[in-house]
């Protein structure tokens, strides 16, 4: 999408799925800063975050993954072969660099974040805060690519950035894409409560600088 104003802008559908992937970690609640630097570390140690997958992995049947210790057993789109795709993505992805934090970012993703738990809605236009553009605009961002992910769900960092990186049901790994996008260098993250999701968290992503 272009205007006058920004030169490309990458909207994406939101990730409301893997709602129980945070085995890794155990907290109870999910931190902003927590959630950008598992960002920058899938983006600085690709190989790595691909041997988080694979524990993960280890946790199929099917369509279908348990918890350790835990009763419930919950459906994905694809399975198992999301999981491998992904592996096999970071295997051979370089690494990039880090994405600083952003102020205002921050603020813009909030903005949706905070309206959403309120009303329960869904998706990167609020009814109050509008889109990317016009949230990150009124918050002072200059960039010539800007983009958002959204993931619902995951209670702990680390699970929400494996989530987004699976991408499972996302026919084009939009969420994956924004967080392997070698052309932004920064972002702000917002997490709160949902009243369908419990937790969900906003991250927007800017690169580039206007002439």
């Amino acid at each position: 999408m272009k205007n006058s104003r920004i030169l490309q802008v990458v909207f994406l559908v939101v990730s409301v799925l893997f709602t129980f992937i945070d085995l890794a970690c155990g907290a109870s609640t999910v931190s902003e800063r927590a959630v950008l630097a598992e960002i920058n570390l899938a983006r600085s140690e690709p190989r790595l975050y691909a041997g988080f997958l694979k524990e993960f992995r280890s946790n199929f049947r099917g369509n279908f993954y348990g918890i350790p210790g835990m009763a419930t057993v919950i459906e994905t789109n694809e399975g198992v072969a999301a999981v491998d795709e992904a592996i096999n993505f970071l295997v051979r992805q370089k690494s990039l660099p880090v994405l600083g934090w952003s102020a205002g970012l921050a603020v813009a993703a909030a903005e949706l974040a905070r309206e959403q738990e309120k009303s329960g809605a869904t998706g990167h236009d609020g009814e109050k805060s509008g889109g990317i553009s016009a949230r990150i605009e009124r918050n002072g961002i200059r960039g010539r690519m800007i983009g958002e992910n959204i993931a619902y769900g995951p209670s702990s960092a680390r699970g929400m950035v494996m989530q987004m990186i699976i991408d499972d049901g996302v026919s084009n790994r939009g969420h994956r894409k924004n967080q392997f996008n070698p052309i932004f260098d920064r972002a702000g993250v917002y997490c709160g409560s949902h009243p369908s999701y419990e937790t969900m968290c906003v991250i927007d992503f800017c690169g580039g600088s206007r002439q």
